[in-house]
């Protein structure tokens, strides 16, 4: 296709991927979507989880300190409350609503710890890489509250909360240059649609986390069932529908960076080299 095309096309699905169970940190219960076989990244997005549980022995012990290095974290919390704490001093609760967007860059240490003893606790967390320029750029934290998220009201009575990147002239409040990402939260009534922009060129994907959405045009339209990701094909937009039920999904997308990925644990760098040194940071203290 060629850019022309590409700048006026419509994204439709390419695959639909269906995440697997595992735990992280101190035995939190999770579905782990990106970052498995079958979908191992999305550059420049390394992983993606969901974390839905109304069990306390499922979140309870939460993600104790732990360091990264080399890309960003963004927590979007639907339901529940998280306290973040980092070695930097910075302090932040997660709330229904709100959202975390942490630079890791040269290096953090930092802990995502329940402030509940029961009911449901609810959200993402997702991985964005960062570009070689900037894997030690200086950690950095944007604690974003539910009120500062602007909200789209849609004919029907659909809305669109806007975390980062635009729709309808209303912009999200997350600064992230390094890929200009794009993160939406899409809540649709039954029979109901919206065309919603996305730059050409950026990966992206739809994830659908309450009944089920219908995503591209014409004869193909694939149905994302829930707790289901879309890989969306290249162009300028994507079309989102619902049937007979409402559903909620995720729109996400970013600039591919297009460079080597060397993984380990919660060090993502460039060379193999690079994380030996991560390590060797991480263990002398150099955080």
């Amino acid at each position: 296709m060629n850019t022309n095309a590409q700048a006026s096309a419509t994204r439709q699905v390419l695959r639909r991927h269906v995440g697997r169970p595992t735990t992280d940190g101190a035995g939190v219960k999770l579905t782990r979507v990106i970052g498995v076989p079958g979908l191992d990244m999305l550059d420049p997005f390394l992983m993606l989880d969901e974390f839905r549980s109304d069990d306390p022995a499922a979140y309870i012990a939460g993600f104790p300190e732990h360091p990264h290095r080399g890309f960003e974290t963004v927590t979007y919390m639907l339901a529940g409350r998280m306290r973040h704490r980092d070695h930097l001093g910075n302090v932040g609760l997660l709330e229904p609503g709100s959202v975390q967007w942490m630079t890791a860059g040269r290096g953090i240490l930092h802990s995502e710890m329940p402030e509940q003893e029961n009911g449901l606790l609810w959200g993402f967390q997702l991985w964005i890489n960062l570009p070689a320029r900037s894997k030690l750029c200086a950690p950095g934290y944007q604690d974003i509250s539910p009120e500062r998220i602007p909200e789209v009201a849609l004919p029907g009575g659909g809305k669109v909360r806007v975390v980062a990147g635009s729709f309808a002239n209303t912009l999200g409040p997350v600064a992230a240059a390094d890929t200009s990402p794009l993160f939406l939260d899409v809540r649709l009534p039954a029979e109901a649609s919206v065309e919603l922009p996305v730059p050409a060129g950026h990966s992206a994907f739809a994830f659908t986390y309450e009944g089920t959405v219908q995503v591209g045009t014409g004869s193909a339209v694939q149905t994302v069932s829930a707790r289901e990701l879309a890989v969306l094909g290249d162009g300028a937009s994507v079309r989102f529908a619902t049937g007979s039920t409402p559903g909620r999904a995720l729109l996400v997308a970013a600039r591919p960076l297009r460079e080597p990925v060397a993984k380990y644990g919660p060090f993502v760098m460039n060379t193999p080299q690079e994380i030996h040194e991560a390590i060797a940071d991480f263990r002398a203290g150099r955080f």
